[in-house]
């Protein structure tokens, strides 16, 4: 009697790594465990603690060894995952809590991890962005790391996987990714996580196909399932039919000889075919990106965020602390220039982590309230000034521009432009050098500083504008609410018009305008946004060569006539027909 095939699933998840893998389960299972409250005597107290220091120590043992195979096969740029993990680790105020939790409850270092670390992940849940969110899939980890020595309980190692599998799990660890690398898995799908968490990022760079935040996927499959692993769509599919099984074979076969064409593409200028060039930059989150933003054919970083330096942490981060960072990070992108953004954090994220006493406050509505540069603007001697003078004092190390977050108006730009000068003033008395011809720039992503900005362009050296909250705050629609998130709509007249107005303001002034929200990354809008005139695009380190391909593939004659037909068009079918046409992909 023969077998009935097995029936095929699709489930759906975040895109981490893009790339096609198709090959069998290997599935990575987490055994559940009930972390309860277990009552100690006081003589039980010194060897529960013991305890803790014991499994403390073999993890921190574990993660030592996992970055020396770290850095012999990946490479320096992958370390600082596991400096993460070491840095938690020797966190003295967690240990100190978790010692006072056992010694004062007189309970089980189990439980006194946990309760530990849950009141540092709580603190993670309220933060918009997502890079951030993503930190407390760190810390958990972490955490079920140790318990898990406490139990004496291991998981199933990556090791035992054959060549080319899909490895399925909860979530994944560093020790894991050197797995990953050594053994030539086929790519990997979670059930946590996001597009910036740890691990997407290592299978980015990797060059791994990778799919998160499928939430049940290791309940979905079972182990030696034929599964299609779609790291572009972000799905997995589960036991293929026939058919989809040949159509996926063949559209890996063409993504393979597309992946040689675009590496060719790596040293050659981003310019059109009739020799209009625009700068091409890339987004970063850390310094720990940098590595692969200079193998990626990029010219420079055209956005650093450097909110990572303020969070999860007891103190702010001192001006010699970022004055390290931004001299490393300006030293390593030399011949190319680095935009660094201001702090755009609101206060309400500041105050999770009691940063300052006088500081600790609470907003109804944050994404209105004292954020970016308006907090920088309230207390410009603990926020503002440190980080402007570490920015000067790297100048003389690279090549810098800085940008102000979430300029409203004129005024605002020149208050801040004030202080900047101020710190200039402060920094020349002290003797200390810097570059003085650092350009500042305004970033627009407030509707107000869009349609004034042929005011402000006047005080900036250059303009960059942020399409994910312009659109979201011209369209007031928030993109994260399931519930109108198809209303946030890029192609829409007036963003359009917006950009146009902002881009042309700008060039009346004689100044440059770069782009770094979503729609810059999106292919489907280069040639839109080449025949509005942009100067620059600053996308993400994976879309360079896929940018740069629309860029070395069109005219710019050809992208002035799609503005026309766009912003010409009569009616919105008429419109987006337009816009389709140009259509890349």
């Amino acid at each position: 009697m023969e077998e009935s095939p097995k029936e095929t699933k699709v489930i759906k998840g975040i895109p981490a790594s893009e790339g096609i893998s198709i090959g069998k389960v290997f599935l990575i299972e987490e055994e559940e465990v009930a972390i309860i409250s277990k009552k100690i005597s006081k003589e039980q107290v010194k060897k529960e603690i013991a305890r803790y220091n014991t499994a403390l120590s073999e993890v921190k043992k574990e993660m030592e060894s996992t970055r020396e195979k770290m850095l012999n096969i990946l490479g320096k740029q992958h370390t600082p995952l596991c400096d993460a993990y070491l840095g938690m680790l020797d966190d003295p105020l967690l240990n100190k809590d978790v010692i006072r939790r056992i010694t004062e409850d007189n309970i089980n270092a189990e439980y006194a991890i946990w309760t530990t670390l849950e009141k540092v992940i709580k603190s993670f849940d309220n933060i918009d962005d997502e890079y951030f969110r993503e930190r407390k899939n760190d810390i958990q980890e972490l955490g079920r790391r140790i318990i898990n020595h406490l139990l004496g309980k291991q998981r199933r190692k990556i090791t035992d996987a054959e060549k080319d599998s899909i490895i399925i799990a909860h979530n994944l660890n560093p020790t894991d990714t050197i797995s990953l690398k050594e053994h030539k898995v086929g790519g990997f799908a979670i059930n946590i996580g996001g597009r910036t968490s740890h691990i997407a990022l290592i299978a980015e760079g990797l060059g791994i196909p990778a799919i998160v935040g499928l939430k049940n996927i290791t309940s979905e499959v079972n182990n030696g399932d034929l599964v299609i692993l779609d790291g572009n769509q972000g799905i997995i599919i589960i036991n293929p039919d026939k058919q989809t099984l040949e159509n996926y074979t063949r559209e890996l076969e063409i993504q393979l000889r597309e992946k040689e064409e675009l590496e060719k593409l790596r040293n050659l200028p981003a310019e059109t075919l009739d020799g209009y060039r625009v700068g091409l930059q890339c987004n970063i989150d850390t310094k720990e990106e940098l590595s692969s933003v200079i193998t990626s054919g990029a010219e420079g970083i055209g956005l650093f965020r450097t909110e990572f330096l303020y969070l999860n942490r007891q103190h702010l981060p001192s001006e010699d602390e970022q004055y390290e960072i931004y001299r490393d990070i300006l030293q390593k992108t030399l011949p190319y220039s680095v935009t660094i953004r201001t702090l755009d954090l609101g206060g309400d994220k500041l105050a999770q982590f009691g940063l300052e006493e006088d500081m600790v406050f609470e907003e109804s509505n944050p994404f209105l309230g004292l954020r970016a540069i308006r907090l920088c603007l309230k207390y410009p001697e603990k926020l503002f000034k440190p980080q402007l003078r570490a920015i000067l004092r790297a100048s003389v190390a690279g090549k810098v521009r800085i940008i102000f977050p979430m300029i409203s108006s004129a005024e605002e730009f020149r208050q801040a432009k004030e202080i900047f000068e101020e710190v200039k003033t402060e920094l020349r008395k002290e003797n200390q050098p810097y570059d003085d011809t650092i350009e500042i720039g305004a970033m627009i992503e407030i509707p107000s500083a869009a349609l004034t900005s042929d005011i402000i362009a006047r005080d900036a050296d250059f303009l960059s504008i942020g399409t994910n909250d312009l659109i979201q705050y011209t369209l007031a629609v928030d993109r994260l609410n399931e519930n109108i998130a198809f209303m946030y709509e890029p192609l829409h007249l007036s963003i359009l018009r917006l950009l146009k107005h902002i881009i042309d303001s700008a060039h009346k002034e004689g100044k440059p305008v770069a782009m770094c929200g979503e729609m810059a990354a999106d292919m489907e809008f280069t040639k839109l946004l080449l025949g509005m005139g942009l100067n620059e695009f600053s996308v993400p380190v994976h879309m360079i060569p896929k940018i740069k391909k629309v860029i070395r593939t069109t005219t710019l004659k050809e992208a002035k006539e799609l503005v026309r037909e766009v912003l010409g068009a009569e009616s919105r079918e008429s419109m987006i027909k337009a816009f389709r046409k140009s259509k890349v992909v």
